[in-house]
């Protein structure tokens, strides 16, 4: 998330316009804390990547009940945390961009535009600088476009891609937020 609100950020004071924040946290495998199977919003919107879960032979029912403690847990402190417990932005009949540093599975955007969609969004685009062209096409089909100049094949991980690659820290995203606040 830290990186998508540098980049986020850079595009709304290119264009003028308003950056808000969107919360979400992955919900692990029980037997991989690094594979991420699903993911939920701050809207607690779940999006659920099935074909992980049956090959695995997760249960459904852990998914539902990670997914509400991950919610309840983490992403409700992250409200608190980055938006001092202030809701989403109202996005009902409003443009989107969607940002993000890079987009390797696309669960996560999968999630925040599940969520936008949910939320009213008149039209929805998303801005990437790198994601896979399989996850491309997956995202096409349920948004308005798709900004990315580097498409890649076998996409393998962001690290590979920057060749400075480092997320902001807790005080960076802080002042690009509080920054977005005083620009209302």
């Amino acid at each position: 998330m830290r990186g998508g609100v540098f980049f986020a950020d850079q595009i709304a004071k290119a264009t003028g316009a308003r950056m808000d924040i969107l919360l979400t946290e992955p919900v692990m495998a029980p037997n991989n804390n690094e594979l991420a199977i699903a993911m939920v919003s701050e809207t607690e919107d779940l999006v659920m990547h099935k074909a992980l879960i049956d090959s695995f032979g997760i249960n459904d029912d852990y998914v539902y009940a990670e997914a509400q403690r991950k919610y309840e847990e983490e992403v409700l402190s992250y409200v608190y945390k980055y938006r001092k417990g202030k809701e989403l932005a109202s996005l009902k009949g409003k443009y989107v961009v969607l940002a993000d540093e890079c987009i390797e599975t696309g669960l996560t955007m999968m999630v925040a535009l599940k969520s936008v969609i949910g939320e009213g969004a008149k039209n929805i685009y998303i801005a990437t600088p790198i994601l896979d062209t399989a996850v491309y096409q997956n995202l096409l089909s349920v948004c308005d476009g798709v900004f990315c100049p580097h498409k890649i094949q076998d996409y393998v991980s962001i690290e590979y891609y920057y060749k400075e690659f480092g997320p902001l820290g807790y005080e960076d995203v802080m002042q690009i937020v509080e920054q977005q606040e005083i620009n209302k």
